[in-house]
């Protein structure tokens, strides 16, 4: 499994973070795991991804959510 840089959107209104995240899947390699580090937790992110078929988890840390998504294989 290959996993890309994190990519920090915590600084950007919305819905830049979720645009951002959006483009960046379309580039998203099959086997890679695309970790984002956001202000909020990004709730409507989700249907999204499960309409697009993709996996994801999310932790709380002591900077923000971090999001890590995968396209399902």
């Amino acid at each position: 499994m290959t996993i890309l840089p994190l990519l920090d959107l915590r600084d950007l209104p919305a819905p830049e973070p979720m645009e951002r995240v959006l483009d960046a899947l379309d580039l998203l390699p099959a086997g890679a795991e695309l970790p984002v580090l956001l202000a909020r937790e990004p709730h409507p992110l989700y249907g999204i991804l499960a309409r697009m078929g993709c996996r994801w988890r999310a932790e709380w840390r002591d900077d923000g959510c971090l999001v890590t998504i995968a396209r399902a294989t």
